[in-house]
């Protein structure tokens, strides 16, 4: 299945190239048809429905309407930077103790520093892929109403298959609109239903993005199918339960009120259903992760294909930019590593130097522990995580070696088995530290860690055990705002604040800001405080 919706993936580029135009920079309510071909154009046929739901998922994995580079879907930025996932990453992993990279590229290393400023091109770039994304999945959802359907003369049993396809768009639309209040906080809201028109979209706050994204969950699940039902990589209602109840588990930081409890029944749907842990946790991360048994831990996957979705970010990013130093690229199934990322002395002593942890994918030879210069890549241990190598160490499907394989995980079961135990230890109803001591021994014992005991698990433990667990996964960010770590002084790493041993920061970076050339495009958008 993982070739045919790759080849979907690949087609899909084609697609609505001129309805969907490139080069966006804010929510606008609707694509630029000024000079494109209308979007009805391009569901002619019956098969025309599901391509451009692939686009949309598309819209996850690539850069461009031709990638790797060279037509690109934002403009002002390096192609691969601008990558959905790529972007992502860098916000929620090298604003952390568990990434920093070498690289003087423009601003980076403003991230770990936690210096950003509203002119910062990455935090743009995103912001912008944040806005093509969502801009897509409306269009979508505006050309497969059944008014449309029903003059196109779309059969049945056809309009029951775009029924669900229409629920998967607004899927894809509610996980886009979470990383923006996750990020951003407030931004422009606007759905099908928005005019198409020219108009400056209203401004949202973080409380009223929640709202919608919380309406929109509880409305498309039963739409959706059921677990791991559906093809590879296109969305179930597993996936729905995992947004809805990380939505909930960070809803005192987005809206100030505390819905731990409703969280619980939606993991226990999923530690219930049809997904399983995969035997061996290094394996969830190669080049056939699709097919050696991860693929039925994953809840929702990012789908990475060497050949058909060639783009410089998402696990091609993950896989290269790691390597250097003494590390020998083959091994990893590149020709070659980027010396960009490695990670803090904070986060190696996470890990129990008397244990065996398979989690801890430390490469330390000729690396030092301690950073002394962000910029010389054998300070800091570097990780061995993604690699585009089967199980047998075969390469992956771009023989030339640039390009990766790997698909990249954005919700896996042993997620929700972290999620359910944080619920218990919080005191959350419905969830027991018997069921807790449980799911985190279940990871611990496929890492070959040490187990641990029901007074073991604390709420220091249970972000330090995250950690360990999803480590460069676009989780960490995320995770130490809603344990009061990320800004202030209550957990100092390496380099956080720009220091070598680091020094607090300020909490309104707990948000990015709404970059300024959103502000000047659509001044009803508000800035965060602090900017």
């Amino acid at each position: 299945m993982k070739n045919i919706q790759k080849k979907l993936l690949g087609i899909s580029l084609l697609l609505l190239v001129m309805a969907f135009p490139s080069c966006t920079s804010e929510l606008d309510q609707s694509p630029d048809t000024g000079s494109s071909i209308p979007g009805s154009e391009f569901f002619s046929t019956p098969e025309s429905y599901k391509q451009n739901l692939a686009k949309l998922y598309a819209g996850f994995a690539t850069s461009g309407q031709q990638g790797p580079a060279g037509s690109p879907d934002i403009s002002g930025i390096d192609e691969g930077t601008s990558q959905y996932i790529r972007g992502y990453w860098m916000m929620q992993e090298l604003t952390t103790d568990e990434a920093v990279i070498g690289w003087n590229d423009g601003t980076i290393k403003d991230f770990h520093s936690q210096a950003w400023t509203t002119s910062d091109n990455f935090i743009n770039a995103t912001f912008a892929r944040f806005s093509f994304q969502i801009v897509n999945c409306n269009e979508f959802l505006r050309q497969t109403t059944d008014e449309k359907l029903a003059a196109r003369g779309i059969d049945s049993a056809l309009k029951a298959e775009i029924a669900t396809y229409r629920a998967e768009a607004r899927f894809l639309r509610a996980i886009t609109y979470w990383h923006l209040i996750d990020t951003f906080g407030g931004g422009s809201l606007v759905t099908e239903d928005s005019p198409t028109t020219f108009y400056y979209p209203e401004y949202a706050t973080r409380a009223e993005l929640y709202k919608f994204i919380d309406e929109e969950l509880t409305a498309i699940t039963p739409l959706l199918k059921a677990p791991k039902s559906n093809e590879a990589f296109r969305v179930d209602q597993a996936a729905a339960w995992m947004l809805q109840a990380k939505l909930y588990m960070n809803a005192k930081v987005y809206i100030g009120t505390d819905h731990y409890a409703e969280a619980v029944p939606l993991i226990s749907k999923i530690t219930s259903s049809a997904y399983s842990l995969h035997t061996n946790y290094n394996q969830l991360f190669l080049a056939d992760n699709d097919k050696n048994g991860a693929q039925n831990e994953f809840i929702f996957a990012i789908a990475f294909d060497g050949l058909r979705t060639q783009t410089y970010g998402g696990t091609t990013f993950l896989t290269h930019a790691p390597v250097g130093g003494s590390m020998n690229a083959a091994s990893f199934g590149i020709n070659g590593g980027w010396g960009g990322i490695r990670t803090t002395a904070a986060f190696v002593d996470k890990f129990d130097a008397n244990t065996i942890d398979t989690r801890g994918q430390f490469y330390k030879n000729g690396q030092t522990k301690e950073i002394k210069d962000i910029s010389n890549f054998t300070d800091g241990f570097a990780i061995q995580k993604f690699r585009n190598v089967d199980v047998n160490g075969k390469q992956g499907s771009d023989k030339a070696g640039n390009f990766s394989d790997a698909d990249f995980p954005i919700f896996r079961l042993a997620d929700a088995y972290l999620m359910y135990a944080e619920c218990a230890v919080r005191g959350a109803a419905g969830a027991t530290i018997t069921n807790a001591t449980a799911y985190v021994n279940a990871l611990r014992t496929r890492a070959k860690g040490a187990t641990v005991t029901q007074g073991d698990l604390t709420l220091d433990f249970i972000l330090d055990e995250r950690a360990r667990e999803l480590h460069w996964e676009g989780h960490r960010r995320t995770d130490l705002i809603r344990f009061g770590k990320f800004t202030g002084g209550s957990y100092i790493w390496p380099w956080k604040g720009g220091s070598a041993s680091g020094s607090p920061t300020q909490s309104y970076r707990d948000l990015f800001p709404i970059p300024a050339k959103a502000l000047a495009t659509n001044q009803k958008l508000q800035q965060n405080t602090g900017y």
